[in-house]
């Protein structure tokens, strides 16, 4: 079995570790754990690694977020992964700081990445994890706060949150979409 897991962030040291990039930051831990090390190939920085014989290919794409879906899909075809083997990992402002919510399927609920991942795969049917970075600033400053470095309190947390996100990848992966949805969505 084959699986492709997306962190989604931003290229460039300016969004390095922002709120917006934790896709990035996720995909980072788990190559990590796992002694994989990323690679730029077309579209993407590239990892493969395998557990417990399931091949795993980790990207982060080079496309910005709002073109993310071109990268996915051409590894889609390349690697010949159906939708529902793909992991999204994704910023989500209408979740509270320190929650993550896995899904199958859904909107793209405003979020450039998905939308362009949904736009480019015709269809909103495919897993995804959301890491709630919350919605804590002021009317109209929406985009510096996504844009933002963490705050000194969340950075505190950060750590465990990453490992229970890369945690909740391995799930997907060694138990299914359900199995991941009853453990982590709580």
């Amino acid at each position: 079995m084959k699986y492709l897991i997306i962190g989604l962030g931003n290229i460039g040291d300016e969004y390095a570790h922002t709120r917006h990039n934790i896709g990035f930051d996720v995909a980072d831990a788990l190559a990590e754990k796992h002694k994989a090390s990323f690679s730029p190939e077309r579209y993407a920085a590239v990892c493969d690694f395998s557990l417990k014989g399931k091949q795993i290919t980790i990207i982060k794409p080079n496309t910005y977020m709002n073109l993310s879906g071109k990268a996915v899909r051409y590894y889609m075809q390349a690697l010949k992964i159906n939708a529902e083997n793909i992991f999204v990992l994704v910023d989500d402002l209408a979740i509270a700081f320190g929650k993550i919510r896995i899904r199958g399927n859904g909107s793209d609920a405003g979020h450039n990445g998905l939308k362009s991942i949904q736009e480019l795969l015709l269809t909103q049917n495919y897993p995804r994890l959301r890491f709630g970075i919350g919605s804590n600033f002021p009317k109209g400053r929406q985009v510096d706060f996504v844009l933002g470095k963490w705050g000194n309190e969340e950075l505190i947390e950060l750590p465990a949150l990453v490992n229970k996100s890369v945690q909740a990848a391995e799930t997907f992966v060694l138990r299914g979409l359900s199995a991941s949805m009853n453990e982590y969505n709580k």
